[in-house]
């Protein structure tokens, strides 16, 4: 079987010394008492610049998330290289962190999920290399998921939702979905920038190092003073190159950072509310829900809280905690699919840096 593909380097932390280690482990562990009929996965995140294992139970939740988030320069984004870099070099620190805090063993798993995509390649391969590696130590079934659908179900298992509308943004997506024979249907997208893309690119262009959707909600509290910015909604699609371009220029004029960031914020999140509002209308659903990184942004939750009331629909917001990437997201849904049968070969265990979250069935919504 394969364990690490063409390209994908040799990941010191994880050679195969790490591999006889991890059968020690294993041997040692199946001598513990374990919870009778529980199934625990573990679960691996590694798409962007965060390295991240969580273990859940379907009987005791969540068990632990454990991260490590490879910062870049300032004023610079994630460089894949180096961001994989950093992966290889706490993979091993991180899963070990996660089965201790879990207060479980490896010996524990019954599957190990890692997120497949969508992501930057070399980060991907990282959490490919690690998830295999465990996968033969452990001789336990692999469960590849969706980073994007990840998002979404750890956010209905956290805050309860059942089928809600979902807005999805964050530095790799800015969707609304809504899910309809047993998959997730996109309803509306960006056309070219994501929303943290478009927070990331602006708050670089003032120095800050990715991300920089904290910072820019920080400045943009200090100001109510509005600049006039390009509002770009076609059909149900947002656009935000343009109101990154008109940005960038009024911060060279000199204009205020706060009255940038607080204009930037205005705009981008009217067009989102909007699409997401004309979908809650077309769909008729009671529930909405906001996850991924910039849901953590208190300015865009209070707007479409009030959008969701307007249609007298309930409002969800993923835990701060969780907003982010997290081994967590990986886990939970690796779970829902290893109830479902849904497993892999080591030897298919690739990666897929395109992968779109309409085109994955969802057994465990096959009601939906």
């Amino acid at each position: 079987m394969l364990l690490f593909r063409q390209g994908e380097g040799f990941i010191d932390n994880l050679s195969p010394t790490s591999l006889q280690t991890l059968s020690a482990v294993r041997e040692r562990s199946e001598n513990r008492t374990f919870v009778k009929g529980d199934l625990c996965i573990l679960g691996i995140e590694s798409t962007a610049h965060t390295f991240s294992v969580s273990l859940v139970s379907e009987k005791r939740g969540l068990l632990s998330d454990v991260r490590n988030i490879y910062v870049p320069p300032e004023g610079q984004g994630i460089h894949p290289t180096e961001a994989s870099n950093h992966h290889a070099a706490v993979a091993s620190k991180v899963i070990a962190e996660a089965t201790s805090s879990a207060g479980a063993s490896l010996g524990e798993v019954d599957g190990v999920a890692y997120a497949m995509g969508p992501g930057l390649g070399p980060c991907l391969r990282v959490g490919a290399v690690s998830a295999r590696t465990l996968s033969l130590a452990l001789s336990k079934p692999l469960v590849p998921v969706n980073h994007a659908i990840g998002h979404i179900e750890l956010g209905c298992m956290l805050t309860g939702a059942k089928t809600p509308l979902v807005l999805l943004i964050s530095g790799g997506h800015t969707m609304v979905v809504s899910c309809s024979s047993g998959m997730w249907r996109v309803l509306g997208e960006t056309l070219d920038l994501t929303l943290g893309q478009l927070l990331d690119q602006l708050g670089r262009h003032f120095g800050f190092a990715s991300p920089c959707g904290r910072r820019i909600e920080e400045a943009a509290s200090k100001s109510s003073r509005y600049l006039p910015l390009p509002y770009t909604v076609k059909g149900n699609d947002v656009s935000f190159s343009g109101l990154l371009t008109a940005s960038k220029r009024l911060v060279d004029a000199g204009e205020p950072f706060e009255d940038v960031c607080f204009s930037v914020q205005e705009t981008a999140f009217a067009t989102t509310v909007e699409v997401t509002e004309r979908a809650l209308a077309f769909t008729g659903n009671k529930e909405v829900m906001v996850v991924g990184g910039v849901a953590a942004n208190k300015r865009l939750a209070q707007m479409l809280g009030i959008m969701a009331q307007r249609h007298s629909a309930e409002f969800h917001v993923v835990p701060l905690k969780y907003s982010g990437d997290c081994g967590a997201q990986i886990a939970w849904t690796g779970l829902l699919e290893y109830k479902a049968g849904h497993t892999i070969a080591v030897e298919d265990a690739g990666i897929r840096q395109s992968w779109r979250l309409d085109t994955v069935p969802l057994p465990w919504r096959s009601g939906a």
